[in-house]
C-alpha cells in the first residue's frame, strides 16, 4: 500500500518534486509494487522467481503499449487503464522497471526478511 501511495504521489505532486523524481520514480515504484504483489500472492515462491516474474510481467505490459487496437487505446485513455497499462512505449521504462524491482528486492532481502523473523 505504501508503494502504491508513493507512486501515485510521485505523479500527483510533480510541481513540488524534483524533475528526476517525477520522471523516474513512478515507473520504478509501479514495478516494485508488482514485485511486492507477487511476493504477497505467491508466498511459497522464492525471491529470485518473484524478480523474474515481475520483470517479465512489467516488460510485457510495456511492450503491449506498442499494440494500437481501438479498444485498447480506449482502455488506456481511462485513469485506471493508464495506471495499469501505461500509455506509450519507452525504452527507458524498461530500465526503470529493472531498477525498481532491484531496489524492492534488496529491501525484501535485507530488511523485510529480518523484520519477519522478529
Amino acid at each position: 500500500m505504501m508503494t502504491m501511495a508513493a507512486g501515485l504521489a510521485s505523479r500527483t505532486y510533480k510541481a513540488v518534486l524534483p524533475d528526476f523524481v517525477y520522471e523516474h520514480f513512478g515507473d520504478a515504484l509501479w514495478a516494485g509494487m508488482i514485485y511486492f504483489g507477487i511476493r504477497m500472492v505467491c508466498i511459497r515462491w522464492g525471491r529470485a522467481r518473484a524478480v523474474w516474474i515481475s520483470v517479465l510481467f512489467s516488460w510485457c505490459v510495456e511492450f503491449s503499449q506498442m499494440l494500437q487496437f481501438p479498444w485498447l487505446i480506449e482502455l488506456r485513455s481511462t485513469l485506471w487503464g493508464a495506471l495499469l497499462l501505461g500509455r506509450g512505449f519507452l525504452c527507458m521504462d524498461l530500465i526503470r522497471y529493472l531498477i525498481g524491482i532491484g531496489c524492492v528486492y534488496l529491501i525484501d532481502r535485507f530488511f523485510l526478511s529480518k523484520i519477519m523473523r522478529l
